[in-house]
């Protein structure tokens, strides 16, 4: 396939390139500034974000560790919003925008109940004429680029995705990430890249297809099908942070890209064990649970060693069998 262009992104003052076609998704509970240290190992260009933002809680002084955190990154990192009140996502793009961040988003795609039933992420489906006057005020009121995401519509009777992502260019987003799934379908079914390539055809602004893609073929397919100016990989990349510069070097015809074997994932594992435990304590245990669990797969005595680790009742207890796994590569 043909080498993708670098995506140029023009704010009220401050203008954007994105060098990498590959973008990594906010994951709520995962995508923290520890693991977007590991993403950035293998993809030092790509356009990462911190995990998803509440405006409104970021308003009262919550959850500000999520973008005090901006200064530190090596690379471009946007700050996902997701709110329905103008006045609290201006508050807090503001705020994000001072911390560091590249770009801000705001999400109009997350189909979480708690979020949605609050009138945030896909609740905004359903009030393109809100939806709208956010993305123009936010975007008035931040000098860096404004992006959104969304996702095909509420449901299949009423999603009309072109009219609504028409509706968010006219209104100042410079770019539309679109998840091709409706809000009713979550993660379930399969994703409809063919709408994403309506959506594409009928805007002028880039748009990045999301939804499905777990590997470089993938990827591939979803770029020939949707004609879309870059990716953005989720779910597929937890426990698997190096999946992003994966997809961007096969997707450039570059060589052969040799993902992490048995060694480097149990390496990993235990590097990111232990920076947690630093930033967190024995809490960082907890967290890193999940993190051993999506990377310590596909090698011989991978499931045993998994569920050691679910048992392992203290940091120290989890490091000591990683690092005994590791001498058996010795």
């Amino acid at each position: 396939m043909k080498l993708l262009s670098p995506i140029f992104l023009s704010g009220n003052g401050t203008s954007r390139s994105l060098n990498c076609p590959v973008l990594q998704s906010p994951l709520a509970g995962v995508s923290d500034q520890i693991f977007r240290k590991f993403v950035r190992r293998w993809s030092p260009k790509a356009l990462l974000f911190t995990e998803m933002v509440n405006a409104k809680s970021l308003e009262l002084g919550h959850g500000a560790e999520k973008v005090i955190e901006l200064s530190e990154e090596s690379g471009p990192i946007g700050v996902q919003l997701f709110d329905h009140r103008p006045d609290s996502m201006i508050d807090a793009a503001i705020k994000a925008e001072l911390s560091g961040a590249f770009l801000i988003d705001i999400n109009m795609g997350c189909p979480v109940k708690k979020i949605a039933r609050k009138g945030g992420g896909s609740a905004l489906l359903k009030e393109p004429e809100l939806a709208q006057l956010i993305v123009k005020q936010v975007s008035k009121a931040i000098s860096i680029p404004l992006t959104v995401k969304i996702r095909l519509g509420w449901d299949e009777t009423t999603a009309d995705p072109v009219s609504f992502a028409l509706g968010l260019q006219e209104a100042g987003a410079q770019l539309i990430t679109v998840h091709g799934r409706t809000r009713k379908q979550g993660f379930s079914g399969n994703a409809n890249w063919e709408a994403i390539s309506k959506i594409k055809k009928s805007l002028d602004i880039p748009i990045i297809a999301n939804g499905d893609i777990k590997n470089s073929r993938d990827a591939i397919e979803c770029l020939k099908i949707t004609n879309a100016d870059g990716v953005m990989i989720g779910r597929a990349s937890m426990g698997a942070p190096w999946l992003v510069g994966q997809i961007d070097a096969e997707i450039n015809n570059q060589k052969t890209f040799i993902p992490p074997d048995a060694k480097m994932k149990i390496n990993l594992s235990l590097e990111h064990l232990k920076l947690l435990i630093s930033k967190k304590g024995n809490h960082g245990l907890l967290i890193a649970r999940k993190h051993m669990n999506w990377t310590c797969r596909g090698f011989q005595g991978a499931s045993t060693l998994r569920q050691k680790l679910v048992r392992a009742n203290s940091p120290n207890e989890a490091i000591k069998l990683l690092e005994e796994e590791l001498i058996k590569f010795n």
